[in-house]
């Protein structure tokens, strides 16, 4: 299990903080993540890769000269905010001068993309050529026939490496973009764990696999795998990886692949070693000629006992970037011309920097002016303060077993991104309240808070809420049932759009849609904004528990869908918690 840390909840900027005092020849901290510290090249393309944390070396530990030039650091298993991948993005590109454009590259997850285009879309209506290429190739999270929903796991170094040599020779965006795709759409790989890893803070694995068996298919977030079967030998496992490998190899992949063979945290290269040995004969006798294969840590999961095999699938072009020079802390290969080292001091300017570390005072900056808001505004600010100081404390108290639900079929993160999401919330709207905001500009500063620290796809879908609300809401005049009732239609309106998903997908839409209309209703029948809340925490309760009856058709735990099966969906239980929390505090400001 994973023993050193401080407060959870601060790990991955903890470790982000750390990394960057153990390698400030080669990178340096910027808002949301890490740049490499050596000249970028003026008018060169620019790659940015970025995930969660818990897979080192991936991403922080692959900038560097001939790979990545940033890399957005997300929570635990999370995504990275979109404030996040916008910063690190710009960062970037200011370096390189008269920039060449961006490359975003990560894995296929629904909190990536989501977070991923959002910051696709403000850095090109900023002027930015801005291009994304999400890597796929998780043979047994997806069909063949739907490569494009297969998540992104060890095989992302291929990609990222591919990109990052092919933006050092100069390529153009457009190049560089087209043979990171082509990179990806030749990569295959399988994994297999003996163990579940347990995330900092945590007292069990997010699964179990039981003595003497091993887990088929399992994603490197902690998801578990498809199927169970005996643990084989040594010999077995690379026969079974290599056997399931070669049915998927495309019809003209050639003669010639790049080969990974990687430990995803508790297996020793000793043993790697073993199973490599057999791989390279299967594959010699297939009369696959290996390129420069990778055998070690390269895409992990904290501690789980696991292992998986990449085969991506080489042509020229393809070959002559993976073998092309590259330096970084996680990655080296051939001799790099470094260049020399960029001071890069970062202002420290924001909020209560020694609680939230790093990354926090980074993006919770406050906006310099705050709109004139009205007596009746300033009122509903003060209420606001209330309930999401409330809420910080529901999560808190829930966190544990929000994630616990959440690792049924996922991958345990939502306790944690909750919790961060809230009380960076609770935190920010005190701020603005202290500089005489009203109900609107502070649930707005609340969302970006929320947004920028949680990441993942609970992050940024209530940042998009309280976003809503508050516009919705304005700093004029004080909020009533009926407007209330729009604001949340706006929230609603909001989630459904960027998230995708529907009724019957089990996530918190299926608790949110009910919320809306039984708040609607109440309110529409005359109802005050304390009973409307009841009918709608009522109304989402209801949802939310039944959701243990429905399938996952959208996220993470969509590939585990059966395992869900009796669990409700973490996401609408942690809003049905929040919706009774404000109908909590609108009872007890009654009684005063």
């Amino acid at each position: 299990m994973t023993r050193l840390f401080n407060d959870p909840a601060a790990f991955a900027d903890e470790m982000t903080d750390g990394f960057v005092a153990a390698h400030a020849h080669r990178v340096r901290a910027v808002p949301g993540g890490v740049v490499r510290s050596t000249a970028t090249p003026p008018g060169r393309v620019a790659v940015v890769v970025g995930g969660g944390s818990g897979h080192y070396p991936a991403f922080a530990g692959l900038v560097g000269p001939g790979l990545a030039d940033g890399a957005v650091v997300g929570n635990v298993f999370a995504s990275p905010s979109a404030r996040q991948v916008t910063t690190v993005a710009r960062a970037v590109d200011r370096a390189a001068g008269d920039g060449g454009g961006i490359l975003l590259t990560y894995g296929n997850y629904a909190g990536d993309c989501l977070n991923f285009d959002a910051a696709q879309d403000e850095l090109r209506a900023a002027g930015l050529a801005v291009e994304t290429v999400r890597v796929t190739d998780d043979i047994f999270s997806a069909p063949p026939t739907e490569r494009d929903k297969r998540r992104g796991i060890a095989g992302d170094l291929v990609v990222f490496k591919i990109a990052g040599a092919a933006a050092a020779e100069g390529r153009t965006l457009a190049e560089v973009t087209a043979l990171a795709r082509r990179a990806n759409d030749r990569c295959y790989t399988m994994g297999v764990a003996f163990s579940g890893c347990t995330l900092p803070g945590a007292s069990t694995p997010l699964f179990d696999v039981p003595a003497g068996r091993m887990a088929i298919g399992l994603g490197i977030h902690g998801e578990p795998g498809f199927a169970e079967v005996d643990l084989p030998t040594a010999d077995g496992l690379a026969d079974l990886l290599v056997d399931r490998l070669l049915d998927e190899r495309p019809a003209d992949a050639g003669t010639r692949a790049a080969v990974l063979l990687n430990g995803l945290g508790s297996v020793k290269n000793e043993e790697l070693f073993v199973v490599y040995g057999r791989v390279a004969r299967r594959l010699a006798a297939a009369g696959v000629a290996v390129v420069a294969p990778e055998v070690g840590e390269l895409c992990t999961s904290f501690d789980m006992a696991g292992v998986s095999l990449t085969l991506a699938w080489l042509d020229d072009d393809l070959e002559r970037l993976w073998l092309a020079p590259a330096d970084a802390a996680g990655f080296h290969r051939g001799t790099v011309a470094l260049g020399p080292v960029e001071a890069g001091p970062v202002a420290t300017a924001g909020a209560e920097p020694e609680q939230h570390g790093p990354q926090w005072r980074f993006l919770a900056v406050q906006p310099a002016e705050t709109p004139v808001a009205d007596a009746a505004s300033r009122l509903a600010a003060a209420t606001a303060v209330e309930v999401l100081t409330a809420i910080e404390g529901t999560i808190d108290a829930h966190a544990d077993e929000l994630g616990r639900i959440d690792a049924v079929a996922g991958d345990g993160d939502h306790g944690i991104g909750m919790q961060r999401g809230a009380t960076a919330a609770a935190t920010a709207a005190r701020v603005a309240y202290e500089r005489g905001a009203g109900v609107g500009s502070l649930l707005t500063a609340a969302a970006e808070a929320w947004a920028g620290r949680a990441g993942g796809t609970s992050g940024a879908l209530w940042g998009i809420a309280l976003r809503r609300i508050g516009e919705t809401l304005g700093d004029a005049g004080g909020p009533t049932p009926v407007t209330m009732a729009l604001a949340l239609r706006a929230a609603r309106d909001g989630i459904c759009a960027a998230g995708g998903a529907g009724p019957g997908d089990k996530t918190m839409v299926d608790a949110l849609i009910p919320l809306d209309v039984a708040y609607a209703a109440a309110a529409g029948d005359g109802a005050s904004a304390t009973d409307a809340w009841d009918a709608a925490a009522s109304a989402a309760e209801k949802a939310a528990d039944a959701t243990r009856n429905l399938l996952p058709r959208k996220g993470r735990a969509r590939p585990h869908a059966e395992r869900s099966l009796g669990t409700p969906d973490a996401g609408a239980v942690s809003l049905s918690l929040i919706a009774r929390t404000v109908h909590s505090v609108l009872i007890e400001r009654n009684t005063r």
